[in-house]
């Protein structure tokens, strides 16, 4: 990330103007998620981050660090058909880089995304802080979220390419969010860049970021509210304070720049190691990052609508997170593979007579796969997904 230059008195005057009529009540359930957060996992991740190397495109490093970030999610409990590479080149390199997009489908709003995200890529040094440490806070949060029902789909992403000008984002906004048919709905983009703190002194402060462009402005107003949502969860469920300030320069603009709702955390206290050899573990404060990841589990939690139900989380283990939506539908059912471990299975729909009235296999299915059924009668019937010796049964409603 370029660095930033925070004109303080802008960002004073600002949250001045704007209304901090919104607030979050504590929640004890995300607190208790919150409070899973491990120091061992985050100070873990920065150093191995750190032994990957300068990655930079075209690099082994840069392909050892995926392999690495798809290696975590998979530990996790994500299966392989939830996480998606996207290749790209541009103009000027011949070098592939690749996108790593890890999908959790939602509840209630399947089809709506909070996005989680930070580059994984580096210059001129290992990029510890820059941006290590939001890859280390975003797979903390990704551990702890893996099993908890959320009401809107959360995708987590890794990009590439983003101290080159953010070509990874620019390219997944134009080929994936603007690709989608309809176009993909983002509910909020959640951007982590720098946020590992200066070793020897007190870091106690996360500056919050939201839109403050004029090109376009639509979303500033949401972007602010959002933005003031984030600031009441780090206080909510961690112990730092907040600095207001304005996006600039990440992975949050290539979206901006789509007219999408960002926001996002960056340091307050700036490394003057950034984008050089000595961008070390040795010069960061790992407690602070740590305490930045407890904020950002709180915020995503928050923003993706979080279950505070262990009785859904339950369920959600016992039956893989698979789910069918729309429920009810008319013309056409989703079926949401979630963390089944194998990707072949069989789905059926049964009526109440207990006769099966379609009946479809899918081999090496996507994350979603639909099938129609608009030739069925109005009721209720039984979706039965049949995959080896693990049955999932779910009511399902036609209109």
């Amino acid at each position: 990330m370029n660095i930033k230059s925070k004109n303080i008195l802008f960002s004073l005057f600002t949250l001045l103007t704007i209304s901090t009529s919104f607030s979050q009540t504590f929640i004890q359930a995300y607190a208790d998620v919150v409070n899973q957060c491990s120091q061992t996992n985050i100070t873990t991740n920065l150093t191995q981050y750190e032994a990957l190397g300068v990655k930079r495109r075209g690099t082994v490093a840069l392909q050892n660090t995926l392999d690495w970030l798809k290696n975590k999610y998979l530990s996790y409990g994500y299966t392989s058909t939830q996480l998606q590479e996207y290749s790209y080149t541009y103009s000027g390199s011949s070098a592939a880089c690749k996108n790593l997009v890890v999908t959790k489908i939602g509840t209630t709003y399947p089809n709506t995304f909070l996005i989680v995200c930070g580059h994984y890529d580096s210059i001129s040094g290992t990029g510890t802080n820059d941006n290590g440490s939001g890859v280390a806070s975003i797979l903390e949060v990704a551990r702890l979220l893996q099993n908890i029902p959320s009401e809107y789909s959360i995708k987590f992403i890794n990009f590439s390419g983003e101290e080159d000008g953010l070509k990874g984002s620019q390219d997944f906004v134009a080929n994936v969010v603007n690709a989608t048919s309809p176009k993909m709905n983002i509910r909020l983009v959640f951007n982590l860049d720098e946020v590992g703190g200066v070793a020897g002194i007190t870091n106690n402060t996360i500056t919050c970021e939201r839109d403050t462009n004029n090109n376009p402005s639509t979303n500033n107003a949401v972007s602010a509210t959002m933005t003031n949502q984030l600031m009441n969860c780090v206080t909510l469920y961690s112990p730092l304070n907040t600095f207001l300030s304005f996006a600039y320069a990440s992975d949050y603009m290539s979206f901006q720049s789509n007219n999408e709702i960002i926001t996002g955390f960056f340091e307050t206290n700036e490394t003057t190691h950034k984008h050089t050899p000595t961008d070390l573990l040795v010069n960061m404060d790992p407690i602070y990052n740590y305490n930045v990841a407890k904020a950002t589990i709180g915020a995503t939690m928050h923003f993706a609508v979080a279950s505070t139900s262990s009785l859904d989380t339950e369920e959600a283990v016992k039956d893989f997170n698979v789910s069918f939506f729309p429920n009810p539908t008319k013309d056409t059912l989703n079926i949401n593979l979630g963390s089944l471990p194998d990707s072949d299975y069989t789905f059926s729909i049964i009526n109440i007579e207990g006769k099966e009235v379609l009946n479809v296999t899918f081999t090496n299915a996507k994350l979603i796969e639909s099938v129609p059924v608009s030739a069925l009668s109005k009721g209720i019937y039984l979706g039965v997904l049949q995959s080896g010796s693990k049955r999932i049964t779910k009511k399902i409603v036609i209109e």
